[in-house]
């Protein structure tokens, strides 16, 4: 179980960077652009959450395996595969949480520092992420459990290779098609703690708006 824990936790290691930055750009994007195509590119950034995982993992697994530049690098079942199969559906619960975060930031607040001479930059760093802060912190703490609970897309692309892609939820599986209940009760254990904990932080993230 120890080494299906530190795959999934280097498995957050890489992605949870990769969903705060890109979460909370195109959060920033669909909040404060508008732009031909912005329902189309929200619908597409979103529909990793509606598609079940087995669907998603089959049209990542053509993907990955079709694009030569993609198949040269030998990324399916592998662990950057399984970090990929992590992160994207997991991405649209960040994006949604940080979208709706710059969306409550009132314009009024951006429109009197840009009176008062403030360049874009300082007015988001000073104003619209402060403010929005909350929500992203609350939408990365979802995408994070999301991610490290992920089991569908991973089988999928990355495969249930113990030491290279076993995460902790591959791992689960294992031991209960081998019978081994005790074992899967205990990482079972582990990732209801991490989804009990981050849902209090989401409820205490409410309870400061």
């Amino acid at each position: 179980m120890i080494q299906s824990l530190i795959i999934s936790l280097k498995v957050l290691v890489v992605d949870v960077p990769l969903l705060l930055i890109i979460g909370t750009s195109s959060g920033w994007l669909l909040a404060k652009k508008d732009f031909p195509g912005k329902p189309i590119l929200e619908t597409a950034l979103m529909l990793p959450v509606a598609l079940p995982p087995a669907v998603l993992g089959l049209y990542l697994l053509i993907a990955l395996g079709s694009i030569p530049a993609m198949r040269s690098m030998g990324l399916l079942f592998s662990f950057p595969a399984a970090s990929i199969a992590a992160l994207i559906p997991s991405m649209p619960l960040i994006i949604s949480a940080s979208r709706t975060g710059f969306l409550s930031v009132p314009n009024s607040l951006e429109e009197a520092a840009r009176t008062m001479g403030k360049g874009e930059w300082q007015i988001f760093y000073r104003i619209t992420l402060p403010l929005a802060r909350k929500y992203i912190l609350a939408g990365l703490a979802l995408s994070s459990a999301r991610a490290l609970g992920d089991f569908g897309v991973t089988l999928m692309i990355a495969g249930n290779i113990p030491g290279r892609t076993q995460t902790l939820p591959l791992y689960i599986y294992s031991q209960v098609e081998s019978l081994e209940f005790a074992k899967a009760n205990a990482a079972a254990a582990v990732l209801a703690c991490v989804g009990v904990a981050s849902l209090l932080f989401v409820r205490r993230m409410e309870g400061r708006s």
